[in-house]
């Protein structure tokens, strides 16, 4: 049985008769081929990726695990379509914490039409693409049984100034995430830090972007997920970073991707600060009181 995803926050999204992404209860999500030609440049990256020898096994963990195309009904009634089916990164979560961040200050392709490189540079423009590097297209964040998600529509993320991003990447890893609160960064050396901790693998990542010059990766996504529950019952956060959209994908001719390195080192940049201010007020916290393992209060890192 195909069915709405319950945690997509970002990108075209099924229902009232739109075309968008389906999941099925085995871990697939499968994904609408775009009629013009993205559709096809997606189904070749992910086809030359899979078969590309020269990808390192460790890299690959980071990407989707690709399982072709087939046609299936498509979720606005118009019958069967072709779909990438995919991994369904969110399969067996019960309440993930999601981030959708668009990396790159360039957003087009060299090959895209003159309209649409100036439709991507006015949102790059106006948006936090040019200045940062990156920008928030899509989130959700667990704040509790009673009070569920934090979900802020999308023309809200879409006005984020860069102290805004900054917020919200200490929300993501705060046990107080509600608007209006200042974030306590409770599960930031969890979630962030250590071996296995989202820092780490955006680091990993950053040492192939260093040396790779297959692809030149336009309009990409990184996801970032978690499980705050986990965290709190002293289990795995489930901290995951996955690439996803590869419409604008185009080979890198043998030349490094500074568009996509340049932005990954920027929201590197971010977090290494949220982990650093949170280590030194965690610190403060336990010369106070031995008993406490984390503090609320300000987490302000241009301090």
């Amino acid at each position: 049985m195909l069915k709405v995803p319950n945690h997509q926050v970002a990108g075209h999204q099924a229902g009232d008769g739109k075309l968008g992404p389906l999941v099925d209860d085995s871990g697939h999500f499968c994904k609408p081929l775009q009629s013009d030609d993205r559709g096809s440049k997606e189904v070749f990256f992910y086809t030359s990726f899979s078969s590309n020898t020269n990808i390192p096994n460790h890299i690959r963990r980071f990407f989707p695990t690709f399982h072709g195309t087939q046609l299936i009904e498509a979720s606005n009634g118009s019958g069967k379509q072709p779909h990438l089916v995919l991994q369904d990164i969110f399969c067996g979560r019960l309440n993930p914490s999601i981030m959708d961040i668009k990396i790159g200050s360039r957003t087009w392709d060299p090959e895209a039409s003159e309209d649409y490189i100036q439709k991507c540079f006015m949102k790059d423009t106006k948006r936090s693409s040019l200045a940062l590097g990156f920008r928030i297209d899509g989130l959700q964040i667990y704040e509790s049984e009673g009070s569920g998600f934090w979900k802020p529509d999308r023309q809200l993320i879409h006005e984020f100034t860069a102290e805004d991003v900054r917020l919200v990447l200490r929300k993501f890893v705060s046990s107080n995430s509600s608007a209006g609160v200042d974030p306590d960064c409770t599960f930031a050396s969890t979630v962030y830090g250590g071996s296995g901790g989202i820092l780490a693998q955006l680091l990993e990542l950053k040492e192939w972007f260093e040396h790779q010059t297959i692809f030149h990766f336009y309009s990409c996504s990184v996801l970032m997920v978690c499980e705050k529950k986990s965290v709190v019952k002293e289990m795995s956060s489930g901290a995951e970073v996955k690439l996803v959209d590869f419409a604008h994908v185009v080979e890198g001719k043998g030349i490094i991707d500074h568009n996509f390195l340049g932005g990954l080192c920027s929201l590197i940049k971010f977090i290494s600060e949220i982990l650093t201010c949170s280590d030194v007020h965690t610190a403060k916290a336990s010369l106070q009181d031995p008993r406490r393992n984390y503090i609320y209060t300000n987490c302000d890192t241009d301090n």
